[in-house]
């Protein structure tokens, strides 16, 4: 029975995970979720039942308890739809295992193209499909607002997320994938849950985001075409083996 260290330090999740972590922030600053956390905070505040507090002398608004929980269960909620994804990729990887080498030369080549559109080209590409549901349930309501997220805002955030599916698909596992799609929520969850808790400095580097957005954007844009050449040309699993094999051969000192 596989352990737990063997799927997670198994070579390939040694690099994927922390791609699939910066997956996740890039995709908070990407331009079609940064603009609404405002507005996210404030709806997850009014279903909460709770209102935030008036601005400080500092300018930062400070949100209850009760809104902090509220953030938290959103979060929970589009985390449920991505780690299910992470699954459903992982386990389609399984079934497919004969067939990955074609397969991630087509998903590499679209891991370009979605590099490209990240970037900014394809235009057409570029639309937002929202889910209008407004679940008024008080904190029951948190998570249902974190599920219509993650159904809803896919196609925007797609580019980053169809990265770690494809990983997860390469994986071939669906634990593997599970943990790709969890590492790649703590990236696009934890920034909600730090604003929500009224740090100044988070609150700064949103700002500081939002000014430079562009150049964030192309930085992410070039990330996933890098993967995205990666898997088509078959060097990624080339190196993935290389590292596990340095993993395998690999003995402590002590």
């Amino acid at each position: 029975m596989t352990s737990v260290g063997e799927i997670v330090f198994g070579g390939q999740l040694l690099v994927a995970i922390p791609l699939a972590l910066v997956a996740g922030l890039i995709s908070f600053a990407s331009p079609c979720v940064l603009p609404l956390v405002p507005g996210y905070l404030g709806y997850v505040s009014a279903i909460a039942g709770s209102d935030a507090a008036p601005a400080s002398n500092s300018g930062r608004r400070r949100f209850s308890g009760r809104v902090v929980a509220g953030v938290g269960l959103f979060v929970l909620g589009f985390t449920v739809v991505f780690v299910t994804f992470g699954i459903l990729f992982g386990t389609a990887g399984l079934v497919l295992k004969p067939y990955l080498g074609i397969i991630n030369v087509v998903l590499g080549i679209a891991i370009v193209i979605l590099g490209l559109v990240f970037i900014g080209f394809f235009g057409v590409f570029q639309r937002t499909a929202k889910l209008n549901l407004t679940p008024r349930l008080g904190l029951v309501g948190a998570p249902l607002l974190g599920v219509v997220f993650g159904l809803g805002w896919t196609p925007c955030i797609g580019p980053t997320l169809g990265a770690i599916m494809a990983l997860s698909l390469d994986a071939a596992s669906p634990w593997r994938g599970a943990l790709l799609g969890l590492f790649y929520c703590v990236g696009l969850g934890v920034p909600f849950l730090l604003i929500a808790l009224g740090l100044q400095w988070a609150t700064k580097s949103v700002s500081f985001i939002k000014r430079h957005v562009r150049t964030i954007n192309i930085i992410g844009g070039v990330l996933l075409i890098v993967i995205g050449l990666l898997l088509a040309t078959g060097l990624w699993n080339v190196w993935m083996s290389a590292l596990q094999a340095v993993i395998g051969s690999y003995v402590p000192s002590l």
